[in-house]
């Protein structure tokens, strides 16, 4: 293809040692289903329960306390509810989230010119990183929606098998705001928090190569690298879990029938800034910087199985 040829101009897309081509943007895409729909799918569990210790702090107390209150009521099916909307909502976000961030990094790189895109490279990704999760959350909000509510619901007042309750969602939409009322506190929960974590991994990643392994990344294993990808990953979890915590829980609290008819700005109020960022808050670091520390593992590996290299660090001059 044309795109794919290498210009005469500096151009981003052949800056580093592997092309960004056509072929290589679809294989990112793909890398982003994996690590997002695998990641969140296997924290369903606690997903669970953080939400439940969101939305009903004063019965689920804490991680270990609201697990036990969980598999009492509900036995190890209530840990599982919601897993569908999880994976397909989840993997539909991740592509768009890891693979629009290398367009956009590039397209943004581009645009400033490689002298600039070096010096400003924190702005690069920040822009890339919040210009992808725009889209990504389009995608993922009706699941989102859906998800949230099976996780929280009473047991027995709401469906739990993915497609009756999405029919159910839809079916009371005036009630529910599905398929994207909430899209207004995703973004604000998850652009922060998507800067936070690709910001964050690309500045760890080029510390440990610059700081720590300052050899050639060409001369350490490929096992050597994910182990750096996956450390960088998960010091970037815990800052995006302190970032977007309040949102979070504003997300999970309209999820609640009595807030139906109620605005952000009110709910925020009534919960309370300090209950916003406090309730869950230990859970959804552990469980937030161990998603991101594999999500970046899952995402690296994939992209070394295909000759891709690994991510972050790579603006910097040497």
């Amino acid at each position: 293809m044309a795109q794919d040829k290498v210009p005469q101009k500096w151009d981003a897309r052949f800056a580093g040692p592997i092309p960004h081509t056509s072929s290589y943007y679809a294989k990112c895409l793909f890398g982003g289903v994996l690590a997002c729909g695998v990641t969140h799918t296997a924290v369903v569990p606690l997903d669970v329960v953080k939400c439940n210790m969101q939305t009903n702090p004063q019965k689920y107390r804490g991680l270990i306390p609201g697990f036990s209150t969980v598999l009492k009521e509900q036995g190890v099916g209530g840990l599982t509810k919601g897993w569908l909307p999880t994976a397909i909502g989840y993997s539909a976000q991740g592509m768009f989230k890891f693979g629009l961030n290398e367009i956009f990094k590039d397209t943004y790189s581009n645009i400033l010119g490689e002298e600039n895109a070096i010096k400003y490279r924190g702005l690069v990704w920040a822009a890339a990183s919040g210009s992808a999760e725009f889209f990504a959350d389009i995608a993922l909000c009706p699941f989102e929606m859906v998800k949230v509510r099976v996780q929280t619901s009473t047991p027995g007042t709401f469906p739990t098998a993915f497609g009756e309750a999405w029919s159910k969602m839809s079916a009371n939409r005036v009630e529910t705001r599905f398929p994207f009322g909430s899209l207004a506190p995703l973004w604000s929960r998850q652009i922060p928090y998507t800067i936070a974590k690709f910001v964050g991994f690309e500045a760890a990643v080029e510390l440990f190569y610059s700081r720590v392994f300052t050899k050639p990344r060409s001369q350490y294993s490929k096992t050597q690298q994910l182990g750096i990808t996956f450390a960088s990953g998960y010091l970037a979890g815990i800052f995006c879990a302190l970032i977007s915590q309040p949102a979070d829980n504003l997300v999970s609290q309209m999820a609640k029938p009595e807030n139906r008819d109620k605005g952000f700005g009110q709910i925020a109020k009534e919960v309370g800034m300090r209950n916003l960022f406090m309730n869950g808050l230990g859970t959804r670091i552990i469980m937030i910087g161990t998603l991101t520390g594999l999500q970046w593992w899952i995402y690296d590996a994939w992209k070394t199985a295909n000759g891709l290299g690994t991510s972050g660090g790579q603006a910097a001059k040497k």
